[in-house]
């Protein structure tokens, strides 16, 4: 049967994909102290803040197969999934649940970024604005929960091998180029765009969001005793 190549990751996605990665790989490298690149480990920070806020958003707003609408599994779902009795164009249930818990823990560790101290020269931009107790627990947060984000980005890493290797299903190039290939019955399915204006709109007002938390919104020290 004849096969042809559909739109099914819009261009916004793709991009969200590729600059969390390399946000990533950059706050894990700038994470330890001693290399003096806590600077650009908060840039990082704020970066991938305004990263899966944009994402958040975008699960509302965006494409067919970018909307959360689209993705959220049920019981049944994940039962047929496991069993191997459905193929999906976008998230299966299990990519669905990597997405969410993926989400959650980057907003986790990002906003208890804002509350953290590297103990020498740079304090996050509400440090001060919290009491010793706070500031100890957004440190637990932020020093454990990245652990948890490697774990899932090593199943998530796992899982595209199993794809490639057993299933003979490259998503890595269908991330790239936002296309996957389908039966010709299967065609209308595809997106017919990635909706670019509103995503310029979208990543213009998070941006400025982020940059009024972290530069402008930041409050008056307050000096707490407890």
């Amino acid at each position: 049967m004849s096969k042809k190549k559909i739109l099914i990751w819009d261009f916004p996605v793709r991009l969200f994909h590729w600059l969390l990665v390399i946000c990533l790989i950059g706050s894990w490298y700038t994470s330890e102290g001693e290399r003096g690149l806590t600077d650009i480990h908060m840039l990082f920070g704020y970066s991938i803040l305004a990263l899966v806020l944009f994402r958040i958003l975008w699960g509302f707003i965006g494409t067919k197969y970018a909307k959360f609408s689209q993705f959220v599994p049920n019981k049944n779902e994940l039962t047929q999934y496991v069993k191997g009795n459905k193929d999906y164009l976008g998230h299966n249930p299990l990519g669905s649940l990597m997405v969410f818990a993926m989400l959650a823990l980057l907003l986790l560790q990002t906003v208890s970024g804002l509350f953290m101290s590297d103990e020498i020269f740079t304090n996050g931009p509400y440090f001060d604005s919290v009491s010793k107790s706070t500031q100890k627990l957004m440190a637990t947060i932020h020093n454990n929960v990245f652990d948890i984000i490697l774990i899932v980005s090593a199943l998530h890493i796992i899982a595209i091998l199993f794809y490639l290797i057993v299933k003979k299903q490259n998503l890595i190039t269908a991330m790239i180029t936002g296309k996957k290939w389908v039966e010709n019955k299967l065609t209308s399915a595809g997106i017919p765009h990635s909706k670019l204006l509103i995503a310029l709109v979208l990543i213009a007002v998070v941006s400025a969001f982020v940059y009024w938390l972290v530069v402008l919104n930041i409050p008056e020290v307050e000096v707490y005793y407890y």
